[in-house]
């Protein structure tokens, strides 16, 4: 029997660069991706003893993948920024939008340094 392949070679090198160029989030949140070999690559979110992860997607896309761990990162840092104030409960593009500008500005550049270290 012939084993079907769901990622291409091209893609699956593509998502290895970007789920390397996210691991430092791994070690500050409970989002991991791993290399599920011909079906692509997994990210795993939401770890819960002891059922283990509560969210997985698959991704045979490495734009999609960037964009979906991009967000991920996205909202931590946003939400780090307000935790424990009433703003917490206002949307993520509405907390950003009153985040000082440097605040801003270095949450921009992070995802440049992010579409840099894939292009590596």
């Amino acid at each position: 029997m012939e084993e079907k392949s769901y990622i291409s070679m091209e893609e699956r090198k593509k998502c290895r660069r970007v789920a390397a160029a996210f691991s430092e989030m791994y070690e500050l949140t409970d989002v991991v991706v791993v290399d599920a070999g011909r079906y692509g690559f997994v990210k795993l979110q939401y770890y819960r003893e002891p059922h283990g992860f509560e969210l997985l997607s698959t991704f045979t896309d490495s734009s999609r993948l960037f964009e979906a761990l991009w967000q991920d990162w996205f909202e931590e840092q946003v939400l780090a920024a307000v935790y424990g104030t009433a703003l917490e409960e206002l949307e993520y593009e509405e907390i950003f939008a009153l985040l000082p500008k440097e605040k801003q500005d270095e949450i921009r550049n992070k995802k440049a340094y992010f579409e840099s270290m894939i292009q590596q």
